[in-house]
Order: structure tokens, then C-alpha cells, then sequence
């Protein structure tokens, strides 16, 4: 048995999978459940120590001899996440995670440095976003001085597992493109960009080596190897965010592919061999970890906002197919915009939960529950849209994330988008990707040569029984209640600026 093994840190869970890649399946998964730190002003934080806390009770699940099984590993994590350590190693402060909100006045502050928001996008690609890292950094300097100036290394969560694993700091391109400093046509760091989160201090040597795809990070340590019971100097991929490694599990490093992922956050993304910048914002520009460019849509409420309203319905996870199942597409009118943590798309960091519509004919729970459903999913159209706009059109949409594993939601994506939906047979989305990229890194020390579509193609196999095709009669129906939607977007969105209220 020869296997390797991906590790998913992801906002409320981190997940173990070990793949045993000559007899192509799965030997054994595990997880552990992560905490948030939240409050009413758009704190979303976690310690790093419970990253290492999770991953060793993950590892404790797996018999031994599984875990000496393993030949090499990959790491996917939640995109954003801003990590600092002193000179040390040591982490400084807790983890601003990408779903914190209370950096909107450092997002515009730096905003305004750089010479407004169509400048940032000119120089980095992205405009500065309160989720993304550079924010963060600010904030830090702000709130948290002492620490700021102890400051020695920027991490990305990922980043931080691979430091632990291998005892190097390094970053790729795919993650760090999600930090705001990054000028992703480049792919280099970008200086004005650095100067604009602190012109007084030079940041670039705060952050880590950017390595090649296909590049070895570094093996496994021996303090790793005794502390979590997995083999010393075994090789470490570069991994990357969950997005980018999504992506390779779901086998959308070529052209014409369309990865939705229906998890805490919403993402729709396409793989794109030259640099795709959105002069509006809306789709972020990020690179992939394989290579070429994700340009990616984001929406910070997706299963998030579903899980939330699950418990005052009494809906549970046996309960949540049949709930939305018996009402009608459209939910006879009710329009949710479920964005509880605020939301990036649109970018209206201080909205909260609306429903719009609600009257004596669809005030139910089933009706309540369909239209968050349907709220989550149209955010994601939108950027099905601005993907089309800019020449990614795909034929079909392959699923992953939680919320796939619910028939009923399947079905709402085909005809709120009017594509057919695909699932996989793997369907361990960026725990998957994350172990096919340290096979990628491990079969490339024998033949150099070997791609990640080359990888893919070998692993990764469709499941048509569970395909979704569209309905006609829902997709007229969702036509006009996605119209519904974005106006109701629209009218809100003044009053989510300028009210004060805050998620």
C-alpha cells in the first residue's frame, strides 16, 4: 500500500485523506471540527494552534500503518488567512480568517494609498478586498503594534502547515495571488501595492520565496514525524487555497471548464491559460497552483447561510432534501439575500440577512429554507455571468463542496444556471486536489515530463448517474426570480453603506 495524503484546513473543519494511488481509491479519511471566533463587528478569527491541534486528532483516527503508508502530501487551505510570526517561528496574534469583516476601513484605506480602486486593479489585478491579506496586515499594524513590529514572516494558512511539516516558509502562486500584493500577470510581488498597506516599512522581506508548480517544497521533518506519526523526509507539495486545489480535484487545469463549490463560501472558477483581469473587480483574478490563471467569483455565504437557518427550522441533514424538495422553484416569491457574514459578491461587507417577499402563502419553513438556497446560488450565477462576459463560457458545470452532496440543491444549480451538472466519483473536492498535487510532485521526481492534466485524467472519474440536467419550465421560473434577486441587490445595497448596521 503506497499512498499519499491531503490535508484540507478549512474554515470549520480540517480533513485527512489518504489516497492509495496504484490501486486508485481511498483508504481512509478523517476530521476534525474547528472553532470561530466571531462577534457583532465582522470578527472572524481562529488560533493556528488549533490548526495543529485538529490535524493531530484528524491523524489519531487513522491506523498506523495507513499513515506510514504515505509517500508524499499535499495541503490545501482556506484562502486569505493572514498568519504572522517573529523571527522565531512564532505566531503573533490570532488568524484573521478570509470571511473577516471588521478590515473594511483598512480595505479602503489602502485603497485610497494606491490611488483608488481602478489603480490597485491596474497593479495587482484585484482591487483590495476587506477578505483578502493585505488589509489584515494593516490592521494589525494598527491594533496590534507591539506585534506588528515583532513581525518578521507573512504566512497564508496553508503556508503555516507547510512551515510546520517541512520547517520552510515559502508561498505559491495561486495563494498568494488571493493576498492583494500580488501583481498576477507578473506573478511577483508588487511594490506598489506593499507600499500602500505601510509606505513606511518594507514588507517584501517579510514575505516568503514563491515557488514553481511542480516544485518540491521541502520533506517532512523529523520533529513532524514524531509529533503527528507520519514518515520523516517524505516530500511536501506546494499545495495551495482550497480554491486552487478544488480545482485540480475536480480536473479544471485546462480550458473550458466550469468548478462550482458549494461549501461555507460559494466559489465558481475556470482555468485559464493567459492572465484574466476583470476591469469591473467582480471576478477576482487569481492564478492557479498549476500553473496558469483561476479567475474565480467568491460569495461568503453558501453552506454558512443554509447551516444557520437549518437549526431555528429544525431542518437536519436527513430532513434537508425533502424541506426544500416540497416547494416549488421560486419558493412562490420569497427572495433571499443570505448574507450573514456580510458578503464579497456583491461587495457589501456590511450587509446582513434579508428575505423579501415573505407573505402569508410562503411563510413556511420549507419556503424559508428554498429561497437561502436560491439566494446562495444566484450570488454564484453572477459570477457565471461575468465569467461569460469575459470569454469562459463552459459547457457543463462540475460540482463539489458540502452543499452537492444535497440532491435537491444539485438540481437548483442546472436550472438557476441552465447547465448540465456533473459530480464525481471522488468527491473530496480540495482534500482530494491536494493529494493528486503531492502525486503530481512525486511521480515528477521520475519523469519530469508528467502533468497535472496528465495526473487527473488518470484519478479523476465522472459519476453520470448523479448528473443534473436542466429543466426548462425552472429555468423560465429562475430567470425571473434571479431578475428579483438582483434588483433586490441593488435597492439594498445604499442602505447596507450607509445604515451603520453591521453583520
Amino acid at each position: 500500500m503506497n499512498t499519499v495524503l491531503g490535508i484540507d484546513l478549512g474554515t470549520q473543519s480540517l480533513k485527512v485523506i489518504f489516497y492509495d494511488y496504484e490501486a486508485r481509491e481511498f483508504i481512509a479519511s478523517a476530521a476534525a471540527p474547528l472553532e470561530v471566533l466571531r462577534d457583532n463587528h465582522g470578527r472572524a478569527e481562529q488560533e493556528a494552534d488549533w490548526w495543529l491541534a485538529a490535524l493531530a486528532a484528524a491523524l489519531d483516527k487513522v491506523p498506523s500503518n495507513v499513515r506510514t503508508s504515505v509517500q508524499a502530501i499535499g495541503v490545501s487551505g482556506q484562502q486569505h488567512g493572514f498568519v504572522p510570526l517573529d523571527a522565531e517561528g512564532r505566531v503573533l496574534a490570532p488568524v484573521k480568517l478570509w470571511c473577516d469583516t471588521a478590515t473594511q476601513q483598512e480595505a479602503d484605506e489602502i485603497t485610497d494609498a494606491a490611488g483608488g480602486r481602478d489603480q490597485c486593479i491596474e497593479q495587482a489585478g484585484n482591487p483590495v478586498l476587506t477578505g483578502y491579506t493585505a488589509p489584515k496586515i494593516r490592521w494589525l499594524a494598527k491594533h496590534k503594534p507591539g506585534a506588528y513590529r515583532q513581525m518578521s514572516h507573512i504566512l497564508l494558512p496553508h503556508d503555516y502547515l507547510n512551515y510546520v511539516l517541512t520547517g520552510r516558509m515559502a508561498m505559491e502562486f495561486g495563494d498568494a495571488s488571493g493576498t492583494a500584493l500580488l501583481d498576477v500577470r507578473k506573478r511577483s510581488w508588487s511594490r506598489h501595492m506593499l507600499d500602500a498597506v505601510d509606505p513606511e516599512r518594507d514588507l517584501e522581506p517579510c514575505l516568503p520565496a514563491l515557488l514553481e508548480p511542480g516544485e518540491i517544497l521541502g520533506n517532512t521533518s523529523v520533529s513532524f514525524s514524531s509529533r503527528f506519526g507520519l514518515p520523516a523526509g517524505i516530500p511536501v507539495a506546494p499545495g495551495g487555497g482550497d480554491n486552487m486545489m478544488a480545482a485540480v480535484g475536480t480536473g479544471n487545469v485546462t480550458r473550458g471548464k466550469l468548478t462550482m463549490s458549494l461549501g461555507t463560501s460559494g466559489t465558481l472558477f475556470a482555468f485559464s491559460d493567459t492572465p484574466v483581469v476583470d476591469p469591473a473587480g467582480n471576478i477576482a483574478a487569481f492564478c492557479s497552483s498549476t500553473g496558469g490563471w483561476l479567475p474565480l467569483l467568491c460569495t461568503m455565504n453558501c453552506t454558512y447561510a443554509t447551516e444557520l437557518m437549518k437549526t431555528p427550522l429544525d431542518v437536519t441533514n436527513e430532513t434537508f432534501d425533502e424541506t426544500i424538495g416540497a416547494i416549488e422553484a421560486g419558493s412562490d416569491g420569497l427572495i433571499a439575500l443570505p448574507f450573514f457574514s456580510g458578503e464579497r459578491t456583491p461587495n457589501l461587507p456590511r450587509a446582513t440577512a434579508s428575505f423579501l417577499g415573505l407573505n402569508a402563502g410562503n411563510c413556511s419553513r420549507g419556503h424559508l429554507l428554498r429561497a437561502t438556497v436560491e439566494g446562495a446560488t444566484f450570488g454564484i450565477r453572477v459570477g457565471l455571468d461575468a465569467l461569460r462576459n469575459l470569454g469562459l463560457a463552459g459547457t457543463e458545470i462540475v460540482l463539489t463542496g458540502g452543499g452537492s452532496k444535497s440532491r435537491a440543491w444539485c438540481q437548483i444549480v442546472a436550472d438557476v444556471c441552465d447547465l448540465p451538472v456533473t459530480l464525481l466519483a471522488q468527491d473530496e473536492g480540495a482534500s482530494f486536489g491536494a493529494a493528486l498535487h503531492a502525486l503530481w510532485i512525486l511521480q515528477r521526481q521520475q519523469d519530469p515530463s508528467i502533468t497535472i492534466d496528465d495526473i487527473t485524467q488518470a484519478h479523476i472519474t465522472l459519476q453520470p448517474d448523479l448528473s443534473r440536467v436542466p429543466d426548462s419550465a425552472n429555468v423560465v421560473r429562475y430567470q425571473e426570480s434571479y431578475d428579483a434577486y438582483l434588483k433586490a441587490v441593488a435597492h439594498l445595497a445604499p442602505l447596507f453603506e450607509t445604515s451603520g448596521v453591521t453583520p
